[in-house]
C-alpha cells in the first residue's frame, strides 16, 4: 500500500487505540509484521499549551520505520501549530481523527462531531497540508447518528481537501462499537475516490482480514480490538499474504508482555507502566482456562516488579 509518497511493506495496520497502543505495544506489533502503526490520539491543544502528558504519548521506537501520529482538534490554526512543533518533526504521516465517539471529544466539536461540519473538516485538512507539507490522512465513521450514512460524500470532501488517504470505520458515532461494521459502505467509498482507503471494523483474524479485503477492495486494513492481546495477527497476515518473514520468528506471549514492559521503562514512571499493563495483560489472558485468579492478582499489583513476577509464572502454552 502506498499513501502519498510513502510506500508501506504490507497493508495491515494497527489502529490508534487510546490507552492501549502505547510505544511498547506498537513496537511488538511492528515486529510481528504490522505495516504501519499510529500513536494514541494526541490533543493538539494539549501540545500547544505545553501538556507534558500529551507529549509523552509521542514516544516511538526505531522499529517503527514509518512513523504516524494521530491528532484531534477542531481549530485548524492550533492543529497546524501543534504539527509544526519540534516534537512532531519525526512523524511521516499526520492522521486526523474525525471518528472518536467519546462525549468529551464530541462535545468540543472534535472527533466524530466533524462529520456534521464538513466545511470545517475540509479547512482543517487543507490547512495541515499547506502548513506541514506532510502526508495527511483522515479517519472517520460512516455517519454520526444511527442509520445515517455520509461516508461517500465525506470521503469525497476529504479527497477534494487534499487528504492523501482515508480510513473508514463502518459504524456511526451512535453505534460506538456495537453491531457489525458496514463493509458494503466502505466498498462504496473505495469506488467513489481515487485516494487509498483503509477499511476498519471487525477484523480479528486472517479470515476476517481476507473477507474485508474481498468485500471492500480497500487498499489497506486497519485492525483495532482484534490486535489487543493478539499482536501476532499481523504475523499471520504477513506470512500468509506477503510470504515474508517477520522480526519475531515465533509467537511468545510472555516474551511480548515482558518486552513491552521493558520498552515502557525507557519512557514512563513505574505507576504509569503497571497501571497501563494491567488491562493489556488481561487481554493476553482472555479465553485462557484458569486465568481468573491470575487476572485478579494482576489487577492488584502496586509495582512493575510485582507485575513481572506474576507474568513469569504464567504458562501460556
Amino acid at each position: 500500500m502506498k499513501i502519498g509518497n510513502i510506500q508501506l511493506n504490507g497493508d495491515a495496520v494497527l489502529a490508534p487505540i487510546a490507552g492501549f497502543t502505547d510505544v511498547g505495544f506498537r513496537d511488538i506489533a511492528v515486529r510481528y509484521g504490522a505495516a504501519l502503526t499510529y500513536t494514541e490520539m494526541i490533543s493538539c491543544k494539549g501540545m500547544v499549551y505545553g501538556s507534558e502528558k500529551t507529549k509523552e504519548l509521542l514516544a516511538t521506537t526505531d522499529n517503527e520505520k514509518i512513523k504516524a501520529v494521530q491528532i484531534f482538534g477542531a481549530d485548524a490554526d492550533i492543529m497546524a501549530k501543534a504539527c509544526k512543533m519540534s516534537e512532531m518533526a519525526k512523524f511521516d504521516i499526520i492522521d486526523i481523527n474525525m471518528g472518536c465517539p467519546v462525549p468529551k471529544i464530541v462535545n468540543n466539536g472534535e472527533g466524530s462531531a466533524l462529520l456534521n461540519n464538513p466545511k470545517l473538516a475540509m479547512h482543517i485538512v487543507k490547512t495541515l497540508k499547506q502548513e506541514t507539507g506532510k502526508v495527511v490522512t483522515v479517519k472517520f465513521r460512516k455517519g454520526f447518528k444511527r442509520g445515517e450514512n455520509v461516508a461517500v460524500d465525506f470521503a469525497k470532501y476529504m479527497q477534494d481537501a487534499g487528504a492523501d488517504g482515508i480510513t473508514v470505520h463502518g459504524r456511526t458515532r451512535e453505534d460506538y462499537y456495537n453491531g457489525l461494521s458496514d463493509w458494503e459502505t466502505i466498498a462504496k467509498v473505495v469506488e467513489a475516490v481515487q485516494i487509498p482507503v483503509i477499511a476498519n471494523g471487525d477484523v480479528v483474524d486472517l479470515n476476517s482480514y481476507l473477507k474485508i479485503k474481498e468485500v471492500t477492495k480497500a487498499a489497506g486494513v486497519m485492525i483495532a480490538r482484534g490486535a489487543l492481546g493478539n499482536p501476532q495477527i499481523f504475523k499471520e497476515i504477513a506470512e500468509n499474504t506477503l510470504k515474508i518473514a517477520t522480526i519475531f520468528k515465533n509467537v511468545d506471549k510472555k516474551r511480548d508482555i515482558l518486552s513491552q514492559i521493558e520498552i515502557l521503562k525507557e519512557y514512563y514512571s513505574d505507576r504509569y507502566i503497571y497501571s497501563n499493563m494491567k488491562k493489556q495483560i488481561c487481554y493476553y489472558l482472555k479465553g485462557m482456562a484458569g486465568s481468573k485468579p491470575i487476572k485478579e492478582a494482576v489487577c492488584h499489583v502496586e509495582s512493575v516488579q510485582q507485575l513481572i513476577n506474576i507474568v513469569n509464572t504464567i504458562n501460556f502454552d
